[in-house]
């Protein structure tokens, strides 16, 4: 069952903010939700304002996490902006598990690397935004590969199908960085929200 703030910032800001809200239970259940009133236009300044939320509540990051990753990505001359700020959203070690499909959502995948249940070029990483790199090889802990979360894991990995840029291993039970994030988001508007941090 969806809570209700996140029912209500589904609606607000669209299913793709949280995994639970990309079901046909959530769809069915806001049509008609607005009844016979029309949506009010927003100003520039409002529609980055929700891009930014989007952003924002999708990767699970604080508003200063978020900002720091914009001010890197601007930063950093003779790159293409937007793209070395998806990468810098995407390389994070919570957001590269949920890739993986070994965490169900990013919250999920944050809190299995929180407790300790990977490790990154063979040490232990518990920082969820510690930012992975190409040719990082992650792998499920030796303590951890018989826990309940990784249990039946090939069953769970059967029908996922990770980006291009990762790859992992079921048999390894490791996975590693291929390349860097190419962004095929189509829900988030990064322009957007560079703009909002650019006033």
């Amino acid at each position: 069952m969806i809570s209700k703030p996140k029912f209500k910032i589904c609606r607000r800001l669209g299913p793709g903010v949280y995994d639970k809200c990309q079901t046909t239970k959530f769809s069915t259940s806001t049509k008609g939700s607005m009844g016979n009133k029309r949506p009010k236009a927003l100003s520039e300044y409002g529609t980055q304002f929700l891009e930014k939320q989007k952003v924002r509540l999708s990767y699970g990051v604080s508003e200063r996490q978020l900002s720091n990753y914009v001010k890197k990505a601007t930063a950093i001359k003779g790159t293409h902006t937007t793209e070395k700020f998806y990468e810098d959203l995407e390389s994070r070690l919570d957001n590269v598990i949920y890739r993986t499909g070994l965490g169900s959502t990013r919250r999920a995948s944050r809190q299995m690397v929180s407790h300790g249940h990977f490790l990154v070029n063979d040490r232990k990483v518990t920082i969820p935004s510690y930012e992975m790199k190409v040719g990082d090889v992650i792998k499920i802990r030796e303590g951890s590969k018989s826990s309940k979360l990784f249990t039946d894991l090939a069953a769970k990995l059967k029908d996922h199908v990770a980006p291009t840029w990762i790859f992992f291993d079921i048999n390894k039970m490791e996975g590693k960085v291929l390349a860097k994030a190419k962004n095929v988001e189509t829900f988030l508007n990064l322009n957007a929200v560079l703009e909002f941090y650019s006033r």
